[in-house]
């Protein structure tokens, strides 16, 4: 079987790029990377300690190197960028021009629902609904710009997947 592209999915922090990227993994049967996860093992402490000790210049830093070193050596892989990776140009231009991307879309209050008790979201941490709302319409503009959108508001996290392995498998 030819070694397809990797699949990158994208979108808000909270959306369930994790959790639905390892459902459709283990039924396409192919490797699972979460980013954000591979930058705390790299540096042995989780985002909200590389925040508070090394800053957001940092992360975002670290961030790009992780991600365009596993969008180069992980083909036909699936890939979940953190919340503000595909903010990155060099990493949006990676995963435009060599990778199938996925917005997985939640309308702002879903978001706001789903973090607005969360701890381990350094950019949104004792923010109000203001706040999110900010990021979150900021990074619309970008996320749109993906090959394919899935709005995941009536959607459970199987129904989800199952459209993502769907599309995989048409590619």
């Amino acid at each position: 079987m030819k070694i397809k592209k990797n699949l990158v999915l994208l979108g808000m922090m909270g959306v369930g790029k994790t959790r639905i990227g390892k459902l459709v993994a283990k039924r396409l049967k192919i490797d699972f990377f979460d980013i954000d996860q591979l930058i705390e093992k790299k540096n042995e402490m989780k985002i909200t300690e590389i925040f508070k000790t090394k800053g957001e210049i940092y992360f975002r830093k670290e961030e790009e190197f992780v991600t365009i070193k596993y969008l180069n050596n992980k083909k036909g892989s699936i890939i979940s960028l953190g919340g503000g990776g595909f903010i990155n140009d060099k990493i949006k231009k990676k995963v435009l021009s060599e990778c199938i991307s996925v917005w997985l879309n939640v309308n702002l209050e879903t978001i706001y629902t789903r973090l607005k008790n969360s701890k381990k979201r350094p950019l949104i941490y004792n923010n109000n609904q203001n706040n999110i709302e900010k990021i979150y319409m900021e990074r619309k503009k970008i996320y749109s710009l993906a090959d394919h959108e899935i709005n995941c508001d009536s959607l459970n996290l199987n129904q989800t997947s199952n459209k993502i392995v769907k599309l995989y498998e048409e590619i």
